[in-house]
């Protein structure tokens, strides 16, 4: 099965960008989007043999998450229930015969680190979650989790060590979620890959200068390494400030 994860940075944008094109290249059996910025009715954006799914912020054009999927889920569940974390439609979770898709866009730290406190909060209460789930079958779960987690995972760690995104305490609460239970797909097959990215500014022709951050991820419970096939990041794919990544899994 083919995974794909894109943090759309607004779909109304995205769409005269050419996100369908780029939805049918990828052929994705599941095709998890975040930073859609949408309310319910703005899009009528169907594709033949998908269904979809959809978690809007309270917030007018603000985060959100969707999901096309090929394969009917089995239960569909929107957030992580707690009610202080689920207003901005930030979650979502497909339930499958034999494992869980969880699509996420994490909260950014945002400038001078003002909402750390909030996202530490949430680091915790999120890997509860996904350990909740884990506990019944295994886990896929994928999105822009405003990390770089490794100094390789950005192209200038030294002038970004205290900047949203690459403090010690997201970088810490990444490494402990892997530790408990969960693979960085794109870090199994490429340990020690530089200058690949998922992520650029806008601003002074980062993506031109590859001047990036790896920060939109795959990660899969423990007990699925041997079942991953391939991963990938998909930096050829413009339409939005992010690429594309990808995972395929013989499930």
């Amino acid at each position: 099965m083919k995974f794909i994860s894109w943090n759309v940075n607004g779909l109304r944008a995205c769409k005269d960008k050419g996100f369908a094109d780029a939805f049918g290249q990828l052929d994705a059996d599941f095709f998890c989007l975040q930073e859609t910025k949408m309310q319910a009715g703005q899009l009528d954006l169907s594709f033949e043999g998908y269904e979809s799914y959809w978690n809007y912020a309270e917030k007018k054009g603000y985060s959100g998450t969707a999901i096309y999927t090929r394969h009917h889920p089995l239960n569909v569940t929107y957030g992580i229930d707690i009610e202080h974390h689920d207003k901005e439609g930030r979650v979502i979770t497909l339930e499958m015969p034999d494992f869980f898709l969880v699509t996420v866009y994490t909260p950014n730290s945002q400038d001078e680190l003002r909402r750390l406190d909030y996202r530490m909060t949430w680091e915790d209460d999120f890997r509860r979650y996904l350990l909740s789930l884990d506990a019944r079958k295994p886990v896929v779960v994928c999105g822009d989790l405003n990390v770089a987690h490794q100094e390789i995972d950005l192209k200038n760690p030294k002038t970004n060590r205290r900047n949203a995104g690459f403090t010690d305490e997201e970088r810490a609460k990444f490494t402990e979620l892997l530790a408990s239970g969960f693979t960085d797909t794109f870090r199994y097959f490429y340990p020690d890959r530089t200058d690949i990215y998922s992520w650029w500014s806008y601003r002074f022709r980062a993506r031109e200068k590859n001047a990036g951050w790896r920060i939109d991820y795959f990660l899969t419970s423990k007990r699925l390494d041997e079942k991953l096939v391939s991963a990938g990041i998909h930096t050829e794919i413009y339409g939005s400030d992010h690429c594309p990544v990808e995972v395929v899994i013989d499930l």
